[in-house]
């Protein structure tokens, strides 16, 4: 497989903890699934939103999208294996788009502090 497109993003953890602070319900159910929302709520719930946000924002540049009708943030899903690292999981829309692109995998990794969030992300593919 090849590299057929990279994306990162930069997140101020500020940013999301005032979404949640004045929009929490329509912000979650609207950007994450209901996986990512059980995964968050509870601990360091703030860095593990803004990076899931980050990771989005990095894929979404990592396909090439930028917004397209028919896409939407819960057409991409950030789960964690058991050993803890991050994966991701393309639906609908962002499913269409890769299976077009000859995307095979989108690779995710994803940093944070109380701070920021970071999120690289690499799409490999038989391009």
């Amino acid at each position: 497989m090849q590299t057929l497109g990279i994306g990162a993003d930069i997140t101020e953890c500020g940013r999301i903890a005032r979404m949640l602070e004045q929009h929490r319900k329509s912000f979650t159910c609207r950007v994450f699934t209901e996986r990512e929302n059980d995964y968050c709520v509870g601990k360091q719930e703030i860095s593990h939103y803004a990076g899931r946000w980050a990771a989005k924002e990095a894929i979404f540049k990592a396909l090439d999208t930028g917004w397209l009708k028919g896409t939407s943030w819960r057409d991409i899903e950030i789960l964690n294996a058991p050993n803890g690292k991050p994966y991701v999981v393309l639906s609908g829309g962002m499913a269409e788009i890769a299976q077009k692109k000859k995307i095979k995998e989108v690779q995710i990794s994803i940093s944070h502090c109380k701070s920021h969030a970071v999120a690289f992300a690499v799409a490999f593919g038989e391009g």
